[in-house]
């Protein structure tokens, strides 16, 4: 495995640990300002993974990151359905 491999696996399970971490802390607005910083730092970083990696491993990533931030995106599914 190359440097250039290695560097995004890095930057992914730093953003998992980041992620959990903030979980943990106590916040007062829900941790949705937490789940914004997540999401801007996350999306570029799959992107890279799965440049680096392949489709496979962007899947799960993706996957991963879905399992840490379901509740932003429960949140953003209520707000995008008209009928309720």
């Amino acid at each position: 495995m190359s440097a250039q491999q290695l560097l995004p696996l890095a930057g992914a399970a730093l953003w998992l640990v980041a992620a959990n971490l903030a979980a943990m802390l106590p916040s007062r607005d829900n941790h949705r300002s937490c789940a914004t910083i997540l999401v801007v730092i996350g999306v570029p970083l799959l992107g890279w993974v799965t440049f680096a990696f392949g489709p496979v491993a962007g899947v799960v990533l993706m996957a991963a990151g879905v399992s840490v931030l379901r509740w932003p995106l429960m949140l953003l599914g209520r707000l995008r359905r008209p009928w309720g």
